[in-house]
């Protein structure tokens, strides 16, 4: 934990947060890399395997105070909690149909001798994050609206 914070601390000083949040999906995607590389019979790779995942997703975490930011900057600072109860619903929903979706794909992959197939497939979500979220900021989408200023003449 003392290194997530300075990390995340890092990232604010030298990264714009559309960067934050695109590194941190891509760190959390690529955590999910090493067990589809591993064989399930190496124990000592297994474990290598799990521990890479585990340095990457608490890299990875950075991305919540660039996430919790980005929300209150689209909500335009008006009905700043509506917009997190719209966010974490959508979130939660996100999470009990990704669960499924894993959980059904693991099923199928245990019958086929392809223990690889769930993690691939949780790496290509994480990965097809980041590049989505990398499009809306290259879009300009991911920056606050902004209200039209009157001039005083």
């Amino acid at each position: 934990m003392a290194g997530q914070l300075r990390l995340t601390g890092w990232a604010k000083r030298c990264w714009e947060p559309s960067r934050a949040l695109v590194c941190g999906l891509a760190a959390m995607g690529l955590a999910f890399l090493p067990p589809a590389l591993t064989p399930s019979g190496a124990t000592a790779g297994v474990v290598g395997a799990l521990v890479v995942a585990v340095i990457l997703l608490a890299a990875g975490a950075i991305v919540y105070p660039f996430e919790m930011d980005t929300v209150v900057s689209l909500s335009g600072n008006r009905l700043v909690a509506t917009h997190y109860g719209l966010y974490n619903t959508v979130s939660g929903l996100g999470i009990t149909l990704g669960n499924l979706a894993i959980g059904a794909l693991w099923d199928i992959a245990v019958r086929r001798g392809a223990l690889w197939l769930p993690w691939l497939a949780l790496t290509a979500t994480g990965l097809a994050c980041a590049l989505s979220v990398a499009a809306l900021a290259r879009s300009g989408r991911l920056g606050a609206r902004r209200e039209p200023q009157l001039v005083a003449a």
